[in-house]
């Protein structure tokens, strides 16, 4: 009986360290399970971030070309309407007696002043660059008066978007070449605003 429960004994220890490599080995397995699993998830977070980030550009993309085509739309508009003396009362909305000669020069300062905005807006024009196109644009006492007589419209934007924050900063860079003490308008609001 002796040799048989050493036998026994002995079929047990076997047993036993199967047992115990196959539980290390099913171990090793789940933990190896485990990483590739969590590298998996690392890599699926990147490519969700990526995916977002190229969504973004396409939006971006997308608006930029809709602005485009929305100032060229507004610009053939103006130009209709400076060809057309029956079109040209339609976008009469100032205060007063505006004759139609003044009023095409109104929309031709328009233009220019949209022009440089939406250059701005699209990432063409720093913020300097804009401050310097208006600074030229408004040496012209028409384009002035087109400003002066635009105020009310410019009244309605909503504080808080680009075009407004531009008409601020346009009628303090006016104030600055008003008050002045030199005659070189070009350096006149020439801050660091890039």
């Amino acid at each position: 009986m002796a040799t048989r429960k050493t036998g026994i004994r002995g079929l047990g220890s076997v047993a036993a360290a199967a047992l115990t490599l196959s539980v290390a080995g099913t171990m090793a397995s789940l933990l190896a399970h485990r990483r590739a699993v969590e590298a998996l998830t690392r890599m699926h977070t990147e490519v969700l971030r990526r995916l977002d980030a190229l969504e973004e550009q396409h939006r971006h993309a997308a608006r930029r070309a809709d602005l485009i085509e929305y100032q060229r739309d507004h610009r053939q508009l103006l130009l209709a309407a400076m060809e057309d003396q029956d079109l040209l009362p339609v976008l009469d909305t100032y205060e007063g007696d505006v004759p139609p000669q003044l009023q095409k020069q109104y929309l031709f300062a328009n233009v220019l002043y949209v022009h440089a905005l939406n250059g701005y807006r699209i990432g063409l024009l720093s913020r300097g660059e804009l401050r310097g196109h208006i600074r030229m644009l408004f040496q012209s006492p028409t384009a002035r008066a087109y400003w002066e007589a635009t105020r009310p419209h410019r009244a309605s934007l909503r504080d808080d978007t680009d075009e407004a924050e531009i008409g601020r900063m346009t009628d303090e860079l006016l104030l600055e070449l008003d008050e002045a003490d030199t005659d070189e308008w070009w350096v006149v609001g020439d801050g660091t605003d890039d």
